[in-house]
Parts: structure tokens; C-alpha cells; sequence
């Protein structure tokens, strides 16, 4: 039975008319205005945040590779995000580091997964001795193609980035006399726009 099943579709299918290729001419290189292969230069209207840089760092002890952001205005080269990636990108180690993170730090003071547990993250929130505020999750997703895959230790300094996003935005409108995330002026959204062409 399962085998006149297995014909049946192989059948269908191969009846069925093929679909035409779009012509060359017709292939997608555009959305939004950016078009795939321009120069990013084209585009004035970009806005630069870059008020933050970023250093990958690979095989520290028992982590698989990490991202280090530091400022660049207020306060240039001090550390104010650090994201690590476990070797053991196992659901089992997580439920053991989320163990030994609870018994270190107390429970945490949010959920910050999503609400089918495809991606579990615990954020717990602190303020050290001299009034820092300092965020900290610990994350496990191993479906989730948008999200860092594996197990994944994140710390911050949500004060600090935002006193270097302030420093660099008031540095570089005073360069240029604008702010520096001017867009270009929005219209009422069409298809053209919408849809990659």
C-alpha cells in the first residue's frame, strides 16, 4: 500500500507543469532602496551608530568564542559588553550552569526566552558597590536560527552604552551640524519598496 503511495506522488509530480525561472532581468537585487552589490558609500542617509566597536576572541578556557564591546567616545576602550559562547552547546550543561548560576547569584529577575522555550534565557539584573548597573543573561537555544546558536553567557553595562551612544551622537552632530541618524524623508509605503525587485 505504501508503495502504490510512493508512485502515486512520484507520478503527480512529475506531471505537473515546471514552474519558470524568472528571467535574468527579472531577478530580485533590491529592497528598501539598497541594492545588493552597491557601494554602501551611495547611500548618505545611513546612520552610523557605530558607537561601539567589537573584538572576537576564540578558545578561552571553556568557551568556544566570545564578542567584546567597548566604548569609543565618553570613556574609549573600556569593555562595556562581553558575550561568550560555551564549548558544550548542550541543553543538559545549560540546565547545569543554570543551576550553578541561581546558586551563585539568586534566582533571576526575568524570563527573556521566548514563550515556546526555542530559545531559554534568564536575565538577572544587579548594581555593584559603586552604583554600576549590570545586566546578565544566560541563553540556550539550539533551533532558533536567528538567535546565537548553543549556550551563551551575556554581561553589560546598560549605563555605559548608552552614556557612549549620547557622546557619539553629540560628537558627531557637532562635526556635521546634524544629528547623526538623519533618514531620508518618509513616504506612504509602496509595493515597490516592500517586495525585493
Amino acid at each position: 500500500m505504501i508503495g502504490k503511495r510512493i508512485i502515486l506522488l512520484c507520478t503527480c509530480i512529475l506531471l505537473l507543469p515546471a514552474m519558470p525561472a524568472p528571467a535574468a532581468d527579472k531577478v530580485p537585487h533590491e529592497i528598501g532602496g539598497f541594492r545588493l552589490g552597491a557601494s554602501i558609500d551611495d547611500y548618505s542617509y545611513i546612520s552610523y551608530r557605530n558607537f561601539l566597536k567589537q573584538v572576537v576572541v576564540d578558545h578561552i578556557g571553556g568557551f568556544r568564542k566570545g564578542v567584546i564591546e567597548y566604548g569609543v567616545c565618553a570613556k574609549p576602550g573600556q569593555i562595556v559588553k562581553i558575550k561568550l559562547k560555551y564549548l558544550d552547546s548542550s541543553e543538559k550543561f545549560y540546565r547545569k550552569l543554570f543551576k550553578e548560576f541561581k546558586r551563585r547569584f539568586g534566582e533571576p529577575d526575568e524570563y527573556t526566552g521566548d514563550t515556546f522555550g526555542i530559545v531559554k534565557s534568564w536575565k538577572w539584573h544587579f548594581r555593584d558597590k559603586n552604583g554600576n548597573r549590570i545586566s546578565l543573561s544566560l541563553q540556550h537555544n539550539l533551533k532558533n536560527p536567528d538567535e546565537a546558536m548553543g549556550n551563551m553567557v551575556k554581561m553589560s553595562l546598560p549605563d555605559r552604552i548608552e552614556a557612549e551612544r549620547k557622546c557619539f551622537n553629540k560628537t558627531c552632530a557637532s562635526r556635521r551640524g546634524t544629528p547623526c541618524s538623519v533618514l531620508p524623508p518618509q513616504t506612504a509605503a509602496d509595493w515597490d519598496s516592500l517586495i525585493p525587485h
